[in-house]
C-alpha cells in the first residue's frame, strides 16, 4: 500500500482526534463539576458553527473580504456567543435541577439540544440543507514524497492542540481552575471555603460551550460545510470518547478522542469494508473496552476530578 495514502489517513485521524478530544473535554468539564451529562453539547457545537457562518455572511455583506479578519471575527463572535449559551443552560436548566434525579437533568439537556437543533433547521435560511462553509484558511498543500499535507488541516491541528493545552493549563494552573477543581472534588466544602459555587458552575459551562464553538468551527473549516444534524453524531462520539477515556478526567477525554479517531481510520485502511462502517466498528470496540474496563482507560481518581 502506498505510504502517502497511509500517511493521508493517519493525518486525517489526527485531525478528527483533535475535534473529538475538544468535544470530549467539554463533557468531562460538565460531569466533573456537577455530575451532569449535558446532551445538548453536540447541538451547541453545531450552533457555534452556524453562528460563525451567519457572522461571516454578515461581514461579507458589509464588504469585509480579508480571510484572516473574517476568521478572527467569526471565532470571537461564535465562542463568546456559546459561552453565553452555556452559562444560560447552566443557570436555567441545570442548577435549578441540582437536587433532582440525574435522569431528569439528562432529559432536560436532551430536550434543550433538540430545541437548538430544530431552531436551526426551521429558522436558518434553508436550514434543512447542508450549508457551505467559507474557505478562510490557505488551500495549498505541501508535498512530502507522495504524501500531500493540506496547510488548512495543519493550522487546524496546531490550533486545536493549542486550545486543549490552554484548557489544561487553565484547569491546573489558574485561580479559576483551582476553584473548578475544588467544586468538582467537594462542592459543599468549596462553598464553606468561600468559593462562589454558582459562578464557578456558570464559568465551567461557559468554558465547555466555548470549546464546543471551537470544535464546530474546526469541523466546518475541515469539511467545508455545516449541517443542522452534525451535532448528534459529534455528541455521541465525544461522550463515548470521554467515557472510554475515563469520564471526569481531562487526559482520559483527550486519549478517548484520539483513540476513537484511530479506530475509525484503522477500519477504513485495514478492513475491506465501506467507510460507512467505521462508526459501527468503532462503537463496537468501545463497547468491548467498557465491558472489560467500565471505569475507562484512565480511571477517575476519587480525590481529584477534572
Amino acid at each position: 500500500m502506498d505510504l502517502g495514502f497511509i500517511g493521508l489517513y493517519i493525518w486525517n485521524g489526527v485531525m478528527l482526534g483533535v475535534i473529538y478530544a475538544i468535544v470530549a473535554v467539554g463533557f468531562t468539564l460538565f460531569f466533573g463539576v456537577l455530575d451532569v451529562i449535558k446532551f445538548s453539547h453536540g447541538d451547541v457545537v453545531t450552533l457555534g458553527a452556524f453562528v460563525g457562518l451567519a457572522t461571516y455572511l454578515g461581514l461579507h455583506a458589509v464588504g469585509v473580504e480579508q480571510p484572516w479578519v473574517n476568521l478572527l471575527v467569526i471565532t470571537i463572535v461564535s465562542v463568546a456567543s456559546m459561552v453565553v449559551v452555556g452559562a444560560l443552560i447552566a443557570q436555567y436548566c441545570v442548577l435549578p435541577l441540582r437536587e433532582a434525579p440525574p435522569f431528569i437533568t439528562l432529559l432536560i439537556t436532551l430536550m434543550v439540544g433538540t430545541v437548538i437543533r430544530e431552531a436551526i433547521r426551521l429558522f436558518y435560511p434553508s436550514g434543512s440543507n447542508p450549508q457551505p462553509f467559507p474557505e478562510l484558511l490557505p488551500t495549498h498543500s505541501l508535498m512530502f514524497g507522495s504524501f500531500e499535507l493540506r496547510i488548512d488541516t495543519l493550522i487546524l491541528v496546531v490550533v486545536g492542540l493549542a486550545v486543549i493545552w490552554g484548557v489544561n493549563v487553565l484547569i491546573n494552573h489558574s485561580r479559576l481552575g483551582l476553584a473548578i477543581r475544588a467544586v468538582a472534588q467537594d462542592g459543599e466544602t468549596a462553598r464553606v471555603m468561600g468559593i462562589n459555587f454558582r459562578w464557578v458552575v456558570l464559568a465551567t459551562f461557559g468554558l465547555g460551550s466555548g470549546l464546543a464553538a471551537v470544535a464546530g468551527l474546526m469541523n466546518g473549516l475541515y469539511y467545508r460545510e455545516v449541517y443542522f444534524g452534525n451535532g448528534l453524531m459529534l455528541a455521541v462520539i465525544g461522550f463515548s470518547s470521554a467515557v472510554v477515556g475515563g469520564l471526569g478526567n481531562i487526559y482520559g477525554a483527550i486519549l478517548g478522542g484520539f483513540l476513537f479517531a484511530a479506530i475509525q481510520v484503522a477500519t477504513v485502511v485495514l478492513l475491506p469494508l465501506p467507510s460507512a462502517y467505521k462508526e459501527v466498528i468503532a462503537f463496537g470496540l468501545i463497547i468491548v473496552m467498557l465491558a472489560i474496563k467500565p471505569t475507562g482507560l484512565i480511571g477517575e481518581k476519587s480525590s481529584e476530578r477534572v
